[in-house]
């Protein structure tokens, strides 16, 4: 089992046995797993950030209408099927965690619509390790009107016009 067929594997179980699952307990007593696009080892990209200064401080809107604040912290560049693609990588000013969310051309259709997450890790030699195969769509895509979770939306500048599919598809809740 590679990686990355584990960290799946894993989830799945958190989603449908944790108490912290983001599933109602009607959606965990039928949850078969998550639908996931097949690993793409092209999407699976170490990237040199352009830091940005000065770092900036952003509001994020959220699913609930609340703010999120970040840093805007570098700028990343890459290609997807041959076509330029850049992402802003954020950084939680609290314990400064990486983030990117974004949206792409699969956004509400083949995956989430208002966009997926990804962590994002420093690698050893500066680097930024952006593995797309691990992007995954908020808790707020599996509990539709549920105020329990307040997730940030991808600004603007994190909109592509090209498709990433690797990483997390959309979820449908099994009808009752």
């Amino acid at each position: 089992m590679s990686e990355l067929e584990a960290f799946r594997q894993a989830k799945d179980e958190f989603f449908q046995n944790d108490a912290d699952s983001p599933l109602t307990l009607e959606q965990r007593s039928r949850f078969h797993g998550l639908s996931y696009f097949d690993e793409h080892a092209a999407l699976a990209l170490d990237l040199e950030p352009e830091l940005l200064r000065p770092r900036e401080r952003v509001e994020m809107q959220t699913s609930t209408g609340d703010e999120a604040t970040y840093e805007r912290w570098a700028r990343v560049r890459f290609a997807v099927d041959g076509e330029p693609a850049e992402l802003v990588i954020y950084r939680d000013p609290q314990d400064g965690a990486l983030f990117l969310p974004f949206r792409d051309t699969t956004s509400g259709a083949e995956s989430y619509g208002a966009g997926r997450y990804l962590e994002v890790e420093p690698t050893d030699d500066g680097k930024l390790r952006v593995d797309f195969n691990y992007a995954y769509s908020p808790y707020c895509a599996y509990c539709a009107y549920n105020d329990r979770w307040s997730c940030p939306i991808p600004p603007a500048e994190n909109r592509l016009g090209v498709a990433i599919r690797a990483g997390e598809r959309s979820f449908s809740a099994v009808p009752g």
